[in-house]
């Protein structure tokens, strides 16, 4: 397995991901999309998710592929964003057909950054616009870090962010991950240099120095964002996307969902805990058939799981130090690779 040639969630074909955001807000969006309906599952292990149209996504709904799925900041305000992203599609003429009507399916999920910071005395919710924002900038290239869903994010140490990551499989299919990291857990060992995804990393991606010979087993859980927010209930989650070229069933996305979870609990100290909305999405695109030999569906689980971790890591460590911060930066304390 070797990355694909962006490192992104869109080296599988056919994806783009837009991001959107607002410096004074301290927010933002990221929208995936692909110019066809995408099979898709949700798998959900965090206590406190915030949610729209997951149900859908159950491997018995009716409801067989997505045109587009929302990562947001806002909290439950963020949700808001699936509203301008589901009109961008309606124009232009996207959507499940009932009769002559076509109505967008747009999932989304958000995450809690508004005690960042930021300006959130707004007289009109800025995530509808947010979201077409981000819809209309989709794209096979987009910004890692502060940027989009990530902007405003927090991890239990340091400033979170937006992270993706990609491998090519030997049989020629790709997977590929995106995430919001904003959980109460830490990304990093204890003196937050190295990260916790270090065994699964490839190259320098997130800075290439390796494991912590000194991190232990993780019994110090210790987070500034626990002690600055007092832990408030559903003000954290990792919240991500990943998603392969191969077709998959939804029964199977669901699976492949599922074992993605493993990437954060690779990459957080602590994860899936009672304040955190953990949630994977998994799209496929169907471009390839598996067939009986090579890799099947448990490499692509373990494949998302693996790009998921180093997604997490590549969000942390592409966050920018800005004015105002909570949190610092990685980059702020260390030489950047």
């Amino acid at each position: 397995m070797e990355p694909g040639a962006r490192n992104l969630i869109t080296d599988v074909p056919g994806l783009r991901v837009g991001n959107a955001q607002d410096t004074a807000l301290r927010s933002g969006v990221t929208v995936l999309t692909a110019d066809a309906p995408l099979t898709a599952s949700v798998a959900v292990m965090g206590g406190a998710p915030g949610t729209r149209e997951t149900d859908l996504l159950a491997p018995d709904r009716t409801v067989q592929a997505v045109d587009a799925l929302v990562l947001a900041g806002g909290s439950a305000f963020g949700l808001a964003a699936a509203d301008g992203v589901v009109d961008g599609l309606r124009a232009a003429g996207r959507g499940f057909a009932v009769g002559p009507v076509r109505v967008p399916i747009v999932p989304a999920a958000i995450l809690f950054d508004l005690l960042n910071g930021g300006d959130t005395a707004w007289e009109e919710n800025p995530y509808p616009a947010l979201g077409r924002a981000a819809l209309e900038a989709a794209s096979a290239d987009f910004a890692l870090g502060t940027a989009g869903a990530g902007t405003g994010a927090l991890t239990g140490m340091l400033k979170g962010g937006l992270g993706s990551a990609s491998l090519m499989l030997t049989n020629g299919v790709t997977v590929g991950a995106l995430v919001a990291a904003n959980p109460i857990g830490s990304a990093t060992t204890p003196g937050e240099r190295h990260f916790w995804a270090a065994p699964f990393e490839i190259g320098e991606e997130f800075g290439g120095l390796g494991p912590d010979p000194r991190a232990g087993l993780g019994r110090s859980l210790e987070s500034r964002k626990h002690t600055a927010f007092a832990a408030q209930a559903g003000a954290n989650t990792t919240i991500a996307v990943v998603a392969t070229d191969a077709a998959l069933t939804k029964p199977e996305a669901h699976r492949v969902a599922v074992a993605a979870h493993d990437g954060i609990a690779r990459a957080v100290v602590p994860a899936h805990t009672p304040n955190d909305g953990d949630l994977v999405f998994a799209v496929a695109t169907g471009a390839r058939t598996l067939s009986g030999h090579g890799p099947g569906l448990a490499e692509i689980g373990h494949a998302a799981a693996l790009c998921l971790a180093r997604a997490i890591a590549r969000a942390v460590y592409e966050a920018r130090p800005e004015p105002g911060d909570l949190l610092p930066a990685w980059r702020a304390g260390n030489a950047a690779g």
